[in-house]
């Protein structure tokens, strides 16, 4: 009974969102916009965007014409 009534008091003193959820969010959310914009650059463009140019800092992706057919490359 003593350790639930202790367990409680610490609970009711200070409530405070933990700073691992809030890294993790935050890392979340960058890692999600650097990969969305990878993929959005490496994909087709929209119209409008046809004559921009790549952004130096986007790695090029290339394409495979038959993807997991054939020995593996080594």
């Amino acid at each position: 009974m003593l350790l639930l009534m202790q367990t409680a008091a610490q609970a009711a003193d200070g409530s405070h969102f933990p700073f691992a959820f809030t890294f993790v969010y935050v890392f979340g959310f960058i890692a999600a916009v650097t990969i969305g914009s990878i993929a959005w650059f490496n994909s087709k463009r929209p119209p409008g965007w046809e004559s921009k140019e790549r952004p130096d800092f986007v790695p090029q992706v290339q394409k495979e014409e038959t993807p997991g057919v054939g020995e593996p490359k080594s």
